[in-house]
């Protein structure tokens, strides 16, 4: 088959879920939790085995360290401290990477730091120090139009602009808060329509109905969301039958 578009799937894994086998067929990217929010040195091997098994791209998931708040909520922590955590975190998956052969491909950010990373350009600046402190170049995983996508152009990070299949989106191109009913997206046909648009047409319709240019490389099923796998599997195999590629 020849294919005309191409679209990377990733999802936050090692999240203390245990469902990540029955994922990883549907995924080409994953983002393991290093201890800032959850996960250990057991977790992360396993699930780094796991990627391993099935070839997909490894990225750290790094968060506030705030294990109580599952890292989502913002931490008032000086950016010298998140500095050292984030790259504690990022290391300790490194190496558990490294000793597997492999190397590590992305950094992502977590739930309160990834949101406000979009927004704050005092904690994009330190993110984005993290990921120049590796020697081997990493990616960035972030949001379109968000202020740590652009500080990172200007610091020669590459950015995977990364859509998120089962959230809404708000006209600024924020999610919908969790605390409201129409966050998720659970139905795997309305998941299938909302990331068909993204890769397609380059655009999003937020939760007023409005259509709004949203740039993706990558879109994200959040692997703790209670139908993922049957979402995920159901979103490969639509996104290839309509001759988009999943890489």
């Amino acid at each position: 088959m020849s294919y005309k578009l191409k679209i990377d799937i990733n999802a936050d894994v090692g999240e203390g879920i245990g469902n990540e086998e029955s994922l990883m067929p549907y995924l080409s990217s994953c983002n393991i939790a290093c201890g800032g929010h959850t996960g250990d040195f057991e977790s992360m091997s396993i699930v780094v085995q796991l990627a391993k098994k099935y070839q997909i791209k490894i990225g750290a998931h790094p968060s506030f360290p705030d294990t109580l708040n599952f890292g989502r909520k913002v931490l008032d922590i000086s950016p010298l401290d998140l500095f050292d955590s984030l790259v504690s975190q990022v290391i300790d998956l490194n190496n558990i990477v490294e000793a597997e052969g492999l190397h590590l491909n992305h950094i992502k950010p977590h739930g309160a730091l990834y949101n406000l990373a979009v927004k704050d350009e005092k904690t994009a600046k330190v993110i984005l120090n993290v990921v120049k402190s590796f020697s081997q170049p990493l990616k960035l995983y972030a949001p379109y139009k968000s202020v740590i996508a652009k500080l990172a152009k200007s610091k020669n990070i590459e950015v995977v602009f990364e859509g998120f299949a089962d959230r809404n989106y708000n006209e600024d191109l924020s999610l919908i808060s969790r605390q409201k009913k129409d966050a998720l997206i659970t139905n795997k046909e309305n998941v299938f329509k909302h990331v068909f648009k993204m890769v397609l047409e380059q655009k999003i319709s937020t939760i007023n109905e409005v259509e709004v240019e949203l740039l993706v490389d990558t879109v994200c099923v959040h692997g703790d969301t209670e139908n993922a796998h049957s979402i995920l599997e159901f979103l490969y195999h639509n996104l290839e039958a309509n001759n988009i590629k999943i890489l």
